[in-house]
């Protein structure tokens, strides 16, 4: 599957499964939501999570991407990985929200949030796609 197919498969569809790898070589997976922002796979989570502290050891992590009701077709996203903590991960904060949600009430009190929750922001880059045949 060419890149591009999965890329846009994810800003219509936000839901996925996120694998990591464990120090033992193990798999952690979690659910997640993901948004694409300028061509870029993005996620939030808490520097504080294990899936961080897994992407920083080893940034690989691969994305199963499905459908809200689980019906149709899913997408596999082979990726690597890098991390922008606060403060510089505010702006991307935001526009995560904005394209997942729209427009935020009171946007100062959205990002005293983000801090005091010590959230940063993932960013996939899609290394393979897939799958091309389904059987």
């Amino acid at each position: 599957m060419d890149i591009a197919i999965g890329l846009d498969y994810v800003r219509n569809n936000s839901r996925a499964v996120l694998a990591t790898n464990r120090s033992d070589g193990t798999p952690q997976m979690s659910p997640v939501t993901l948004a694409v922002l300028d061509d870029t796979i993005v996620m939030s989570t808490r520097e504080t999570a294990y899936k961080v502290k897994q992407l920083r050891a080893d940034p690989t992590a691969y994305l199963c991407v499905f459908p809200d009701k689980w019906l149709g077709r899913w997408v596999q996203l082979n990726c690597t990985t890098d991390i922008v903590s606060q403060p510089e991960a505010g702006d991307v904060l935001v526009e995560y929200y904005r394209t997942l949600q729209g427009e935020h009430p009171d946007w100062d009190e959205y990002r005293q949030a983000m801090i005091d929750d010590q959230r940063c922001i993932v960013r996939f880059t899609i290394v393979k796609a897939g799958p091309d045949l389904q059987g």
